[in-house]
């Protein structure tokens, strides 16, 4: 079975961004949306790290992580 890579945006009526990471194992995902986050300009509110995300890439887990992009002065 192959596994899915998915990175969802969310961006709502006051401008705030949250990003979804799954189907990325540990510290990959913060890597993977390093660049993101620097594109969006902001600086981050709030990181949720899931205790998924905080396992080995070699368990078979996948994992989430969730952080809020507030641009400045909003």
């Amino acid at each position: 079975m192959m596994r899915v890579e998915e990175i969802e945006v969310t961006i709502d009526r006051q401008g705030q961004v949250v990003v979804a990471v799954r189907g990325i194992k540990g510290a990959a995902c913060l890597a993977l949306t390093k660049a993101l986050e620097q594109a969006l300009g902001g600086q981050i509110l709030q990181r949720e790290m899931t205790a998924e995300a905080l396992e080995s890439p070699s368990t078979g887990v996948e994992d989430a992580n969730h952080l809020e992009i507030g641009k400045p002065g909003l």
